[in-house]
């Protein structure tokens, strides 16, 4: 498929390998930079294909694949991943290949002792003991320098230790979401069974990640006590001025926080501490979230709703995903978008002596300049080519397949173990909304929340345009988030994007605050004018502009 653009631009729309490739929106922004598309291919195929040998998942790994700028993602078979069939033969000699193959008996082994041991408790203990902490501090030993005091050579080097950071963190980032998102999906999985759809259980969820109400409680927790000193500051200055309790606490919410990328997953995002106006804005709009009792109820409704003799193996379910919700909201930030920011700080730090007049220039690098001097880096215009051509590449319109149709294994061919990882595998990526489904069309998506909002539009094509203009209370329409939202998203109203799925990092945030919510609304950033007055109707699942 080729496509000519307004500015003369020519695409091919074309498969990057065999089989068939789904649009994912709902992490990397279409035009991401080098060095992201960079971590990306060097780090999720192989941390997957080892948390899936793990688990005992039939299937090789997720594999990854830029095409103009966007990102494509394809389930990579175990057998013969690169001969799709055509056809599929006959099930009962699928099931003997699948029962002789062997690594699909490895894997059938594995499945069982995933199934028997729900090896994410100990991953959970580990995280919560230790592992998170530890990736902190690394994080905080490369936020510790003064870059400005570094000497040419010096701070390459620490761009290096920031980009080692990053593919580390990455690796660890993707490899824990086998253990995040595996309890999430045979939580779902098996409700399916009990006729319990996913929008009704996905709620029970509510307020159990700590990580995503967290930030709220500590911004609430300053402006109490600056109200209590009878207060009003206009800046972030005036803030820490209020007293040494407040700036204590300002410093202790900023010191995990200010380098943290909240707007995207790329360097060209923006960190917490590079908008003061939003650190203030955030704490002075901080409000008290609790929905216990609410979840409490819903939870016993959907109880009664369970087979009898399945109401146990229910409770356990959902307690295990509830644990897994943390570690998923936990995860990103640390281990992803922090070192991110960390490294997008270095960047800017290099920007400003490499191209002064325009320092984020650096930011469309490669990972094979890194290893140079200052000296060896491009020059002022080949950056601004590349990032002319990003910018370009955001504009296009692409499709959200690539590829034929691939004809895999009905479930019934495979063990009795193996099917039920594929099953919870393909329930974690539909809802997910990386599976390129078209059900959703216009300004229709997956609705969280039971209460209508109405309010005023804020619409961007990037997260940095729609942030740096809400005013509390207006309706936010980006194309997706990041868990590091949760920084943020407390000022809004209402939030509606254009990708996701009912378990993306826009819903599990907007369910965790308490947020109305329309997730995946396609044609948001076109059919929604930025400052019309919009319902946004959690309960259709519908945008309507007034």
């Amino acid at each position: 498929m080729t496509h000519t653009t307004e500015n003369s631009m020519t695409v091919t729309w074309t498969a990057p390998g065999p089989g068939q490739w789904a649009l994912d929106r709902s992490h990397l922004p279409p035009g991401c930079t080098a060095l992201v598309q960079s971590l990306m291919l060097a780090t999720e195929p192989a941390a997957m294909a080892r948390v899936f040998a793990d688990l005992g998942a039939p299937v090789e790994t997720l594999s990854v694949a830029f095409v103009n700028g966007h990102m494509y993602t394809r389930m990579r078979p175990l057998i013969a991943p690169d001969k799709p069939a055509t056809k599929l033969p006959p099930t009962w000699l699928l099931r003997i290949a699948t029962r002789v193959h062997p690594e699909m008996r490895r894997r059938a082994r594995s499945a069982g002792r995933t199934l028997k041991t729900s090896p994410w408790t100990d991953v959970i203990h580990d995280w919560n003991n230790g592992g998170k902490a530890a990736i902190a501090d690394g994080n905080l030993a490369l936020q510790a320098p003064v870059l400005a005091d570094l000497d040419g050579e010096v701070l390459m080097e620490h761009v290096r230790a920031c980009w080692a950071n990053c593919l580390k963190g990455w690796d660890h980032h993707f490899w824990l979401h086998g253990y995040d998102l595996g309890p999430l999906g045979r939580l779902l999985h098996e409700c399916e069974a009990w006729h319990l759809d996913a929008l009704e259980v996905l709620p029970l969820l509510q307020g159990s990640s700590p990580s995503t109400s967290g930030p709220g409680r500590e911004a609430l927790a300053i402006r109490e006590a600056v109200a209590a000193a009878g207060a009003e500051p206009a800046t972030l200055a005036e803030l820490r001025a209020v007293s040494a309790e407040v700036a204590a606490a300002l410093d202790r919410y900023l010191q995990e926080k200010q380098w943290v990328l909240f707007s995207r997953y790329d360097i060209d995002g923006v960190a917490l501490g590079e908008r003061p106006e939003m650190v203030l804005a955030t704490i002075m709009d901080a409000r008290d979230r609790d929905q216990r009792e609410e979840v409490l109820a819903k939870t016993a409704l959907i109880r009664e709703r369970v087979p009898v003799e399945h109401r146990a193996e229910f409770d356990s379910l959902l307690a295990s995903a509830r644990e897994a919700m943390d570690l998923r909201d936990d995860n990103g930030p640390v281990t992803a978008e922090w070192p991110l920011g960390l490294l997008r700080r270095a960047l800017l730090a290099v920007g400003e002596r490499l191209t002064p007049e325009d320092r984020e220039l650096a930011l469309e690098l490669r990972d094979d300049e890194l290893l140079g001097s200052l000296a060896e880096l491009p020059a002022h215009d080949e950056l601004l080519r590349r990032r002319e051509l990003r910018s370009a590449q955001r504009r296009l319109e692409a499709p959200w397949l690539l590829g034929p149709a691939e004809l895999a294994p009905p479930l019934e061919a495979l063990p009795t173990t193996l099917a039920s990882l594929v099953a919870i595998v393909q329930t974690v990526v539909r809802h997910l909304g990386m599976d390129g489904d078209a059900t959703a069309s216009g300004l229709h998506g997956v609705g969280v929340g039971s209460t209508t909002y109405r309010g005023t539009a804020r619409v961007a094509g990037s997260p940095e345009e729609a942030l740096d203009r809400l005013q509390p209370g207006e309706v936010l329409v980006v194309a997706c988030t990041t868990p590091a939202y949760n920084l943020v998203l407390s000022l809004a109203g209402a939030v509606v994007t254009a990708a996701g799925g009912p378990m993306s990092h826009a819903a599990v945030i907007a369910r965790e605050l308490g947020i109305p919510a329309v997730i995946g609304a396609r044609r948001a950033l076109v059919d929604i004018p930025d400052g019309a007055q919009v319902e946004v109707d959690p309960v259709e699942g519908l945008v309507r502009v007034l």
